[in-house]
């Protein structure tokens, strides 16, 4: 990353550079989970405005680089989906002097589902430590083979278990669901061409194409937006929700950030197609 970059993103994030410990990581990934939202905002503008023909469909997705993600965000407070959000936390780590490196993973919203999501490992004295820019767990997931781990809160804790087939598990709470969500770990060390690669190919089905979806951590708790509502975890652990119009989603990501200008300009929600071949 850029230095100057670089230095106005700790700046945003109201971090000073850390040593590259337990402690410091959990200090930038502590502030990127309450200041650096999972979103896909800029990605859902820019495939309606490619649908529309306001755009080119070879101009990359939006947060295909770090630096392009960064700029985003510094500009409208948006973030990202998994590729576009990890990648950026990948490099900022990186930047900062961490071991970090991207992951590959599987979200298990269905049977038999290939590798889906990407995530972030670092590498510190004590072990490996799971940072990832969509779960937002606020603290670094330890990861120890054949044992169970967790990040202990009501609200945005996770807990990592052995898989039967080896590959650990981490169970995570969505602001759309009450039941815990599985994510299956596969393997890491990808580089940034697969990862480039692998997000590329979300551009034509996806989860995250045709309806808002929003997640920040604030000190209250989880606030969050999917499938046309709003939804809040707090401190205890109780979710409500609650139906938006227009006007209110605008106000409502305005109120967590999102610059005006961007959150006016979100298209209308759509129903998500179906997978090809279903």
């Amino acid at each position: 990353m850029d230095p100057r970059l670089l230095q106005r993103v700790l700046e945003r994030l109201g971090v000073a550079a850390p040593e590259p410990t337990l402690e410091g990581l959990t200090r930038v990934y502590g502030a990127w989970c309450e200041r650096v939202p999972f979103d896909n905002l800029q990605k859902r503008r820019h495939l309606h405005r490619v649908s529309q023909g306001e755009l080119s469909a070879d101009l990359p997705l939006p947060g295909s680089t770090a630096e392009a993600f960064f700029e985003d965000w510094l500009r409208d407070g948006s973030g990202g989906t998994c590729w576009a959000g990890n990648g950026a936390l990948c490099d900022l780590l990186v930047a900062l002097g961490f071991e970090a490196e991207r992951g590959l993973a599987t979200m298990l919203a269905a049977p038999d589902l290939p590798p889906n999501h990407g995530t972030v490992r670092v590498k510190l004295a004590g072990g490996h430590y799971l940072c990832d820019a969509s779960m937002l767990s606020q603290q670094p997931l330890p990861l120890v083979d054949g044992s169970e781990t967790r990040v202990e809160h009501p609200a945005w804790g996770v807990r990592c278990t052995p898989g039967d087939d080896g590959r650990a598990i981490v169970h995570w709470r969505a602001g759309h669901r009450e039941e815990l969500f599985g994510c299956r770990l596969e393997r890491y060390g990808l580089d940034t061409a697969e990862f480039d690669q692998r997000h590329e190919r979300t551009r034509a089905t996806g989860p995250f194409n045709s309806a808002i979806s929003f997640r920040v951590n604030r000190d209250d708790g989880v606030h969050a937006l999917g499938m046309g509502k709003r939804v809040t975890i707090d401190e205890s652990g109780r979710s409500s929700t609650g139906a938006l119009t227009p006007e209110q989603r605008t106000d409502y990501l305005v109120g967590l950030g999102i610059r005006r200008d961007l959150a006016e300009s979100l298209p209308p929600d759509e129903p998500m197609p179906p997978p090809p071949g279903a």
